[in-house]
């Protein structure tokens, strides 16, 4: 494959910060667009990679940045916004999506690979799928014949310095039980290795054009089964307590207010779906996924005795 040039939205973010070593090591050139290249400078030692001062939701600023490249792709997704009304949800992610096809068009980009959301859908439970579905809709309603366009749809995604694993982790240093909302929700974690390689192959294979995949893990685990893992890689057990869903919506709505927001209402609308693929776009595109059972115990800990309670295969159906 010829070297490309390739212009990453969100490409200082965990899934980036991936994405952009591997599409180096392929020998291809990557331009990362940040508010403060400063802050993020320690990227600049990767071989080809260009830090650039950008207002992505600049329309002007952001097709000036795509000039010349061969493939956008847009990473930017926030889990939590600062208000409750989906707002800002709708800029990070919809207005996001609208501004950066009318880019790449007017900058003659031919190429766009979208990161979304599994189970993202317009009349989902919560502001962040419906908005991540909003922004499906206008890349396949605007890039017309002019910009070739994947979607990927992932489970949550694992992997050094993630922000799910990691964040248990964290609470769990410090908590002697862990009351949890939305415990028995069900997920198919996805390591983000598996995820950087599926972008990669998306971009050698033209039957990706038009494309959507989603991308899930061999296993799928229950959110509680999840945080004990953690815990026992980590050596902090601790009680997981599942709340019913009174007492959680009540606790995402007070964590709401909490600096980081460590749980939202919006999350909790979210878990109220199973984020379990419906399609292997795993298979579709040759990937036999990483388990996390492999993984996790690589960044984390790797203590004797942890064992990940997965669901039956049974259980590994459409929802």
């Amino acid at each position: 494959m010829r070297s490309l040039s390739l212009c990453i939205l969100g490409g200082t973010g965990f899934v980036g910060s991936h994405l952009a070593s591997r599409l180096i090591r392929d020998g291809h050139r990557v331009r990362i667009l940040t508010r403060n290249r400063f802050r993020h400078r320690a990227l600049s030692v990767l071989p080809g990679l260009e830090l650039l001062d950008t207002d992505v939701h600049d329309a002007t600023q952001l097709s000036v940045a795509l000039r010349g490249q061969d493939v956008a792709i847009n990473l930017i997704g926030i889990l939590n916004e600062r208000g409750h009304d989906g707002r800002g949800f709708l800029r990070a992610h919809t207005e996001l999506a609208t501004t950066l096809v009318d880019a790449c068009r007017s900058a003659g980009v031919p190429r766009l690979l979208q990161m979304s959301s599994l189970r993202a859908s317009r009349d989902a439970p919560s502001h962040y799928l419906r908005s991540k579905a909003l922004a499906e809709q206008a890349i396949r309603a605007g890039a017309g014949d002019e910009l070739a366009w994947t979607i990927f749809r992932p489970s949550v995604i694992f992997g050094r310095g993630d922000s799910f694993l990691n964040r248990f982790a964290a609470l769990l240093r410090f908590a002697p039980m862990l009351p949890l909302a939305r415990a028995g929700a069900r997920f198919q974690p996805i390591w983000v290795g598996d995820v950087v390689e599926a972008m990669a192959r998306s971009l050698v294979r033209r039957d990706s054009v038009g494309a959507t995949y989603e991308l899930g893990g061999p296993d799928i685990v229950t959110l509680a089964a999840i945080v004990r893992y953690v815990g026992a890689l980590t050596g902090r057990r601790r009680p997981v307590i599942g709340l019913p869903d009174s007492l959680g919506r009540l606790q995402a709505a007070l964590l709401d207010y909490f600096p980081g927001k460590p749980l939202s209402l919006d999350n909790f609308r979210s878990l109220l779906l199973d984020s379990i693929c419906s399609d292997d776009g795993c298979g579709r595109l040759g990937i036999t996924p990483a388990t996390l059972t492999a993984i996790a115990p690589t960044y984390l800990g790797d203590h004797r005795g942890a064992v990940l309670q997965r669901e039956s295969a049974a259980a590994h159906t459409s929802v």
